[in-house]
């Protein structure tokens, strides 16, 4: 079965850290560029942060700069995102997704021709 799943998600107190894993089922990364996005309730969907199929091209949302990093584990065929400094804000419904590039739209990165989409993992910041 072709999938990507996400997981680490959880409840973490502000200021806190967590590390969301996407991990590839029947196919593998290294074909595609990942970018994760977050939806909070009433919200829109908006890009986190985005990395090249071949790892040397990043991007970020600038509410998460240097608070996040995006990164590739080419051996467990999984993409990471990595959050640090968490604030109740970032709360919401992170999901990755598996496309043929990056780009950047008015500011947020996004994944164009996706193929894959994650089913997302929670993540609640409390004060």
């Amino acid at each position: 079965q072709l999938q990507l799943v996400e997981s680490g998600g959880g409840l973490v107190q502000s200021g806190g850290s967590l590390k969301l894993s996407c991990a590839a089922s029947g196919f593998t990364l290294d074909d595609y560029a990942i970018g994760w996005f977050r939806q909070a309730p009433g919200k829109e969907r908006e890009g986190v942060a985005c990395i090249s199929n071949s790892g040397e091209r990043s991007e970020y949302a600038d509410s998460v700069k240097d608070r996040f990093t995006i990164s590739r584990d080419r051996a467990k065929n999984t993409v990471y995102l990595q959050m640090n400094s968490l604030k109740r804000e970032d709360t919401a419904v992170y999901t990755c997704s598996a496309g043929e590039d990056i780009a950047t739209v008015q500011g947020v990165c996004t994944t164009v021709r996706v193929h894959y989409w994650g089913q997302g993992t929670q993540v609640t910041v409390s004060s």
